[in-house]
């Protein structure tokens, strides 16, 4: 089949099929509609449509995917998920309990919803959409399959949606992950607020799909299922530690499932997923807990291995529970004998902390030559061995009474400016002892990039600048000299692999500062000659 090239031939294919029978219809889809046309593509038929949505498959939202630019739908954390995620989910919920109603969150264009359908034939079915487009899609769908009379489709953010009911409910998706950097200010202070009435401290650092969990939670009722599929960096992230600590409390952790790249959960988008199984309210003294390479080992998600509840409670990064212990090689132990390895310091507002050379008048004592680019390490090679092209960050000492009085008059008219530009009312700065001082680590003798789409680059800080937190330092337990920090650099350079670190959304490998201090490097680099 001809796929359906433009909005309005999709537009028009959905109303066609009967998108306005479903209940929920809204003014911003009723629009859509209007200045659609009426035609389809002449090698196009609507029986031919209704044909592959009645057998399975998803012609329109398939076109959707196609029509909306990547841009676009990542705003939105629009990822439609494989059939093969959306039947292992719903299996497992149909073990678990015969729901009265089904919700799904993120409904996009109702995969959920269709197979939940068909395995729940009384449940009454309950989509939630924020794109009228996705939302006229899903309304088509389950038009065409028959489960118009049983469906609502709302176009409402799911942290707005009003969703508590006496229903018992399964609340199955794919949350959709969109980074906090795109999340309105309103909605972190919301998530804060929601979090403070659970009795659980957030960060204003955590993704959409975290957000949703929350919601969720505030609209389910003792004994309701649910199981998500979303990125799996929440079980590891600091930004994670509350949906964790409400994972074993109130939300009632079943079992996890860390699905790793190789499996291409989501198509284009190389992560380490998480589908996430939970009975609110629950609190079983075992979860069960499983780590898959394949989308066919998918057979069954209440299998895993059982591990007790406490050692969840105990372990701040959960993909460590996950991750089968890997055999140190004979002669190797693990950089963190070596090092220890910190990221750099985050400035809570680059654009006022970060200069270039020469920009201001502020005295040399507060200005430090600083890696503040990944690429600045990759540039360098092993050695970085000049400071000309770097630029400065503004470190002031937090009692300025230090300076003397010509630099502290400059430094006090540069924090006038800076804070016209709300330096101080950054959520870094307000946790700063003072909101000034940024307060830059020593130097570290080996600086080390972090997130990228390859595995870390290590070089040697010949010159002993600074960092900030898009690298991490290495900094020695114990002396090293000049050769043996160049020895060091040449292993990591060539010993370390991208499959060390855990991929995120998007296709970034990322090390944390303790999974690269696990990194295996030869022993003989503890005993290697001090001279020269």
């Amino acid at each position: 089949m001809t796929p359906l090239a433009s909005q309005r031939e999709l537009v028009s294919a959905a109303v066609r099929l009967g998108a306005n029978t479903v209940a929920g219809w809204s003014p911003q889809e009723a629009a859509l509609a209007t200045d659609c046309d009426s035609s389809l593509p002449s090698d196009v038929t609507l029986e031919e449509i209704r044909e592959r949505i009645c057998a399975g498959e998803d012609p329109l939202g398939c076109a959707f995917m196609d029509l909306r630019d990547p841009s676009t739908r990542r705003s939105l954390g629009a990822t439609y998920t494989p059939a093969v995620i959306v039947d292992a989910m719903l299996a497992w919920a149909v073990k678990q309990f015969l729901p009265e109603r089904i919700v799904d969150p993120g409904s996009g264009s109702g995969r959920f919803l269709l197979r939940a359908a068909r395995l729940f034939p009384e449940a009454r079915l309950v989509g939630v959409e924020i794109d009228p487009l996705a939302a006229l899609i899903a309304r088509a769908n389950l038009a065409t399959c028959g489960f118009a009379s049983r469906t609502c489709v709302q176009l409402n953010d799911y942290r707005s949606a009003r969703l508590r009911s006496g229903e018992r409910t399964l609340f199955v998706g794919n949350p959709p992950y969109v980074r906090h950097h795109l999340i309105e200010p309103r909605w972190k202070a919301w998530a804060l607020d929601q979090w403070r009435s659970q009795g659980i401290a957030a960060s204003c650092l955590a993704g959409l799909h975290v957000h949703f969990f929350l919601a969720t939670l505030l609209n389910a009722n003792i004994g309701d299922c649910g199981a998500f599929v979303t990125a799996a960096e929440w079980l590891d992230v600091n930004y994670g530690s509350s949906l964790r600590r409400c994972f074993l409390a109130r939300l009632g952790g079943l079992g996890l499932i860390v699905v790793e790249p190789t499996a291409a959960v989501f198509p284009g988008a190389a992560t380490t997923a998480a589908i996430t199984l939970f009975r609110v309210g629950s609190r079983p003294a075992t979860l069960r807990l499983r780590r898959i390479r394949k989308l066919e080992q998918l057979d069954d998600l209440t299998g895993g291995e059982v591990i007790d509840r406490n050692r969840f409670e105990s372990e701040p990064r959960w993909s460590r529970l996950t991750a089968a212990p890997r055999p140190q090689p004979q002669g190797y132990v693990e950089l963190g004998e070596l090092c220890r390895v910190h990221r750099g310091q985050a400035t809570g507002g680059n654009a006022v902390w970060i200069i270039d050379a020469g920009a201001c008048r502020l005295p040399g004592c507060v200005l430090f030559s600083a890696v503040t680019r990944a690429r600045e390490i990759i540039a360098a090679g092993r050695v970085l061995s000049a400071a000309g092209h770097l630029r400065k960050v503004i470190d002031l000492p937090e009692d300025l009474a230090e300076l003397d009085p010509e630099s502290r008059q400059a430094v006090e008219e540069f924090l006038r400016q800076a804070r016209l530009q709300g330096a101080d009312a950054s959520y870094v700065a307000r946790h700063r002892h003072v909101w000034w001082s940024v307060g830059l680590r020593p130097a570290a003798p080996i600086l080390a990039t972090y997130m990228a789409r390859r595995a870390p680059v290590f070089t040697r800080n010949a010159i002993g600048v600074r960092h900030l937190n898009i690298a991490h330092g290495l900094y020695p337990r114990q002396r090293m000299t000049e050769p043996q920090l160049a020895a060091l650099v040449d292993y990591l350079s060539q010993g370390v692999s991208v499959f060390d670190g855990r991929t995120y959304a998007g296709g970034l490998t990322k090390f944390e500062p303790r999974e690269m201090e696990r990194i295996p490097v030869p022993e003989e680099l503890l005993t290697a000659p001090r001279g020269g």
